[in-house]
């Protein structure tokens, strides 16, 4: 006698009036929902004869993927009983079913009885719950295609095709990732584990990094490293660096990365990662060569404009020969949705595995519906890209940098060091964001403060400048996790390079 499918419905037969009731109606195919259930009852068996099976499967197996709803409760009392550091037998495990209904559809407590009796072997036990997780997934994508199919019948003016095409590989890309569609409640225990597992890399990561290296011990100190989930906001206005500073950071990982990688370092103590570099505003080649001129230590304006002498030449040859591997993936796809980046991301990480995205930058990304018209719809545009970058960040659980303009009102201060206020078109970036960062370069306003030459003025405006000579301002405006404040880089202009750089004698910022 098999056991019922409590939570599967038989298909009632539908009967043809044209027919006599004694034709069968063959017409109507009949297919069974993916399952198992001798696979369910060898499982069941064997962690009742013993224990130590649940050890084996419970990694990927969860009551949830049974598909008798009396088999899921066995399974659940038996994981909870087994992490107590009880004994499961049927004896044990009677209590937990003497007045469930589930459980009397099959027998009542005689069935346990008879599962730990028909168990022969144990030696298949992770066969069989590979097999009863496969069956679930099945179920799951089949709910999953329906719902697809019945939403595809709807014409709903709040959701477009596009966006249910974008919905739907977001549900298949985490079934794909995690064998269900959504996610759900984690207890405090998995998520405590979670957090001493992250804690413990930090310990095993030089210099405490529990996050992707920056390229920069000075961020890294005050930081601690990019963090998975987190969504990082770099801004700055124009001629600040912050292409220049983004390109060093995704350089800087992928090529942590690669050593890593090659010293045979655990991916969980990886201090870099596999980049996502998309670049809306400057092509793949010009993000390319500011790379090239960096680590060669060349001009990028000699290289544009050819002013490069043979062993330049011979130099950045070398150079583009040595990082050719690196694991630094650019999407320049001009005016690209926030629904096709996330798309692409994820398709970049089930190939390569990626570990960083960086967005150069938000304002030129548009929302499911393209650009917003009217400056109140372009703010709540806004608003759905850094929701929908932190969305991506969570799901694909990867730091996220975005940068991000700043508005023209800092111009008109006499002190131009950024606020977070400035924020362009800020909508919700400030509260969606884990870091609000700001690239501030005081050379660069000082130089356009020149006072006439020969004045006693114009020599303290020279003093001032040697001080200021190649600074530039990390200034943390927000920090989730951490505290605020203000880090001092070197910034190389001719060849777009970041460093760290020694606290400059008599600099005060709070000036400037």
């Amino acid at each position: 006698m098999g056991i019922p499918m409590s939570d599967y419905s038989e298909i009632p037969i539908i009967q043809d009036n044209n027919r006599s009731e004694s034709t069968p109606n063959e017409d109507i195919p009949y297919k069974e929902v993916p399952h198992n259930l001798e696979a369910e009852q060898a499982l069941l068996g064997a962690i009742l004869v013993n224990n130590d099976v649940m050890e084996k499967v419970q990694d990927f197996l969860q009551p949830e993927h049974f598909a008798n709803g009396a088999h899921k409760k066995i399974f659940e009392s038996s994981q909870i009983m087994i992490e107590k550091g009880q004994l499961v037998t049927p004896v044990t495990l009677k209590p937990f079913f003497e007045k469930d209904q589930l459980l009397d559809d099959v027998g009542g407590s005689k069935y346990l009885s008879k599962l730990a009796a028909s168990a022969i072997t144990i030696i298949n036990a992770i066969d069989y719950g590979l097999l009863i997780y496969d069956h679930a997934v099945r179920r799951n994508l089949i709910d999953l295609g329906t719902d697809i199919v019945n939403k595809a019948y709807e014409f709903d003016v709040d959701e477009t095709s596009k966006e249910q095409i974008e919905d739907a590989e977001r549900q298949l890309y985490s079934m794909a990732e995690n064998g269900t569609a959504e996610g759900g409640f984690k207890d405090f225990k998995t998520s405590a584990i979670t957090a001493i597992n992250v804690i413990g890399g930090a310990l095993q990561r030089k210099g405490g990094l529990a996050g992707i290296t920056t390229g920069f011990e000075s961020i890294n100190k005050k930081i601690g490293g990019l963090h998975k989930s987190d969504l990082l906001i770099i801004a700055g206005r124009p001629a600040m660096g912050k292409t220049a500073l983004a390109t060093n950071i995704a350089f800087n990982a992928a090529k942590a990365y690669v050593q890593d990688k090659a010293s045979g370092v655990p991916d969980d103590q990886n201090k870099g990662a596999v980049v996502g570099f998309f670049s809306l505003e400057m092509a793949s080649d010009q993000l390319a060569s500011r790379i090239l001129a960096e680590q060669a230590g060349l001009s990028s304006q000699d290289m544009r404009q050819g002013k490069l002498s043979q062993e330049e030449f011979n130099r950045l040859s070398r150079v583009a020969m040595e990082l050719e591997g690196l694991p630094l993936h650019i999407d320049d796809t001009a005016g690209l949705s926030i629904g096709a980046l996330r798309t692409r991301a994820r398709r970049l990480q089930r190939q390569k595995g990626l570990g960083l995205v960086i967005v150069d930058y938000l304002q030129l990304l548009s929302g499911t519906r393209g650009k917003g018209r009217g400056p109140e719809n372009r703010v709540q545009e806004v608003s759905e890209i850094t929701r929908g970058l932190k969305a991506l960040a969570k799901e694909l659980e990867i730091p996220v940098i975005a940068l991000s303009q700043l508005s023209r009102a800092i111009e008109s201060r006499d002190n131009k060091r950024p606020l977070l206020s400035d924020l362009r078109e800020s909508g919700t970036i400030e509260q969606d964001a884990d870091m609000v960062t700001f690239v501030y370069r005081p050379e660069y306003y000082h130089q356009q403060q020149e006072p006439d030459n020969g004045t006693p003025e114009h020599m303290q405006w020279l003093e001032e400048g040697e001080k200021l000579l190649g600074l530039a301002e990390f200034i943390i405006g927000k920090q989730r996790h951490g505290p605020t404040g203000i880090i001092e880089l070197q910034f190389e202009a001719e060849i777009t390079k970041f460093s760290d750089r020694p606290l400059s004698p008599g600099y005060h910022a709070e000036k400037h």
